[in-house]
């Protein structure tokens, strides 16, 4: 047991005991490599993603077919309807025989669906079926990437909507023109020439892979709330487009080789099986989207899962630090700060700098400025903004109605020493307001990086 334990040490220390900055080359890569899988069997195993997966199941089972109609009678108008089932078809494929019945009954309640004979209220609920179908992924992937606001219903009306309407003409025209290219004339000619017949034959192979990778790649940069990079973006997306195909044929080897379903199950095996493939589906969609944030922000990568907590103290400086740096630019007339911008300049998590922007935005001290990505000024003029009630909103944001100062018991000394130290503060700052602070800094001209510490 000794030596068990000493061997677990030893493997433990051998991946988490260097900081990746201080390792170079291809030692980096696989070290990174290594605490990605890692953290992500525990992320698996802490369970919140498997919860996710599931909930989208659910609705992905009342939305499915009014997603479909939609997307069906966006298609129709390009003419590229009829390519639909098939891709239907390829998905429910790894379920066997009984996965081509299901896709066909899907098509025939898609079918039934008259988008034009639905009347207005029929058709804001078929609508509003689609939304909170987007709305549930949303969620599932703003937890990945630990977001914790939502966008507002105007964006959700407006990014959803290009999802449903875009996404799928930019699918099929990315297959239509894989096509296209493999029949050219051209490319036939070429196929006739050793080695590159052999080369183009089994890059194609390679095609489903990267058109999945593509899709996954658009969804990671635009379902979550935040920005995500080009490039963590692509690594996840890749990554879940090679497991996602690879699940597909395992699943399929699974249903051919498993007869203990249709035995204990019956006529709903069917059922079942539909639902565990769902179920792995989103699950590996959630993984990628996972691998992504990691490769983005690489400081979460840690033996224990990073939660973040701010003290009372931090709370109060990094609030004082963003004000200060919003009302800056403001002053300046410079571009509005953004969470990615600010998170840069402070050295910080995005999730830190969202929190504090949360809590100022709140107190009615700073307020988003329209546009993508969402930036923040301040809500009135800095010379306003007194510095006491600055820091006085900050201290009393995370207040709720059952601990309140006025239902707390009376405690003389407490209540004297508080009032002590309210007056000390209030005589130390004195009418100060946050355009006082502005002038007062050095780092006004942009030059200068502020690092919050504490």
């Amino acid at each position: 047991m000794v030596e068990k334990i000493g061997l677990m040490e030893r493997i433990n220390d051998l991946i988490w005991g260097n900081e990746l900055r201080q390792v170079s080359g291809i030692r980096r890569l696989i070290l990174q490599v290594v605490r990605i899988c890692y953290v992500l069997v525990r992320d698996l195993m802490h369970g919140e993603l498997n919860l996710r997966a599931m909930s989208l199941v659910y609705t992905t089972l009342l939305s499915v077919v009014p997603f479909l109609a939609l997307s069906f009678s966006v298609l129709k108008g390009f003419g590229v309807h009829n390519q639909l089932e098939p891709l239907l078809y390829n998905f429910f494929q790894p379920l066997g025989p009984k996965g081509q019945e299901v896709a066909r009954q899907i098509m025939a309640f898609v079918a039934n669906v008259k988008v034009g004979v639905l009347g207005a209220l029929g058709l804001v609920f078929l609508i509003y079926t689609v939304l909170s179908l987007l709305h549930k992924i949303e969620a599932a992937f703003n937890y990945v990437w630990r977001v914790e606001r939502m966008r507002s219903l105007g964006q959700r009306f407006s990014s959803y909507l290009s999802v449903v309407l875009i996404g799928p003409v930019m699918v099929f025209s990315a297959i239509g023109v894989t096509a296209t290219v493999m029949n050219n004339a051209w490319m036939q000619k070429l196929l006739a020439i050793e080695p590159f017949g052999t080369l183009i034959l089994l890059g194609s192979k390679l095609v489903p892979y990267l058109l999945v990778g593509a899709a996954f790649t658009f969804i990671y940069m635009f379902i979550p709330n935040t920005r995500v990079k080009l490039g963590a973006a692509a690594v996840g997306g890749l990554v879940a487009g090679f497991l996602w195909q690879t699940t597909g044929w395992a699943f399929a080897v699974f249903i051919a080789s498993s007869t203990k379903y249709a035995a204990i199950y019956s006529s709903f095996a069917i059922l079942v099986l539909l639902l565990i493939w769902l179920y792995v589906n989103w699950l590996v969609l959630l993984l990628g989207s996972q691998i992504a944030f990691y490769i983005q922000y690489p400081q979460y990568l840690g033996r224990h899962r990073v939660q973040l907590r701010l003290s009372n103290r931090m709370r109060e400086r990094l609030g004082l630090a963003v004000m200060y740096l919003v009302g800056c630019n403001h002053y300046h007339n410079r571009p509005p700060w953004t969470e990615e911008a600010l998170a840069q300049r402070l050295d910080l998590p995005v999730e830190a700098v969202g929190r504090i922007f949360d809590l100022l935005s709140r107190q009615g001290l700073v307020v988003e400025v329209a546009g993508e990505p969402i930036a923040y000024v301040p809500a009135r003029e800095i010379e306003t903004i007194l510095l006491t009630d600055l820091l006085d909103a900050i201290r009393r944001a995370e207040e709720g109605r059952i601990v309140t100062e006025a239902r707390l018991p009376g405690c003389d000394p407490v209540d004297e020493l508080m009032v002590r130290m309210e007056h000390s503060v209030a005589q130390e700052l004195g009418g100060e307001t946050l355009r006082d602070l502005v002038l007062a800094g050095e780092s006004c001209s942009g030059e200068v990086v502020t690092r919050v510490t504490g």
